[in-house]
């Protein structure tokens, strides 16, 4: 069974909150440590809790910026994703920049995906049909408000079309399979 471990979302975002002394610090830091853990298990309140009321995101590519806006589209997109079979991902972070205002963290973020979500993010899957985990280069800004809740997240991600690797069904984590049974979806 293939070793996939969530928990890299924020181990290092922990280990650099355990060397702050910086009260501010401190709390940016845990409110991206609550969100990366909300993420990782669906919970739709929990992401929503460490946001502004009216968060904005952008999500910059090629095609200039793609994230959703406001109460209603953050809280929609998130629902989307929880939803969608794409949501279990391993998000280790190589770098960590803290100041008084926000947060970058830098790393490539790996995520299992069934063949058509992974070919419609643009990776060249070679066949209809299956399990693979794809990785993408992401730079996340995070902007903070005075009670240290998130303003939203600007990320600037890239990927490698050929950057995937395919996953047996037998080898696919309990994590996922049991992600998948949870929205209805089968392996």
């Amino acid at each position: 069974m293939l070793d996939f471990d969530q928990s890299l979302g924020w181990k290092a975002l922990e280990e650099r909150l355990a060397v702050t002394d910086n009260p501010r610090h401190r709390k940016l830091i845990q409110t991206v440590i609550d969100h990366a853990k909300a993420e990782s298990v669906g919970d739709l309140e929990g992401l929503m809790d460490t946001l502004i009321a009216q968060p904005q995101y952008h999500f910059w590519g090629p095609r200039g910026d793609s994230g959703p806006k406001g109460q209603e589209g953050v809280r929609g997109y998130y629902q989307a994703y929880i939803n969608s079979g794409a949501a279990i991902l391993q998000s280790p972070k190589e770098r960590i920049i803290v100041d008084d205002a926000s947060i970058c963290h830098e790393g490539v973020i790996s995520t299992l995906l069934s063949w058509d979500l992974a070919k419609a993010r643009g990776y060249a899957i070679p066949e209809d049909r299956g399990h693979y985990i794809v990785h993408m280069r992401v730079v996340i800004l995070w902007s903070f408000d005075e009670d240290g809740r998130a303003f939203g997240e600007d990320s600037y991600g890239i990927i490698n079309p050929q950057d995937f690797e395919p996953v047996a069904d037998e080898d696919l984590p309990a994590v996922y399979v049991d992600y998948l049974a949870s929205i209805g979806a089968s392996v």
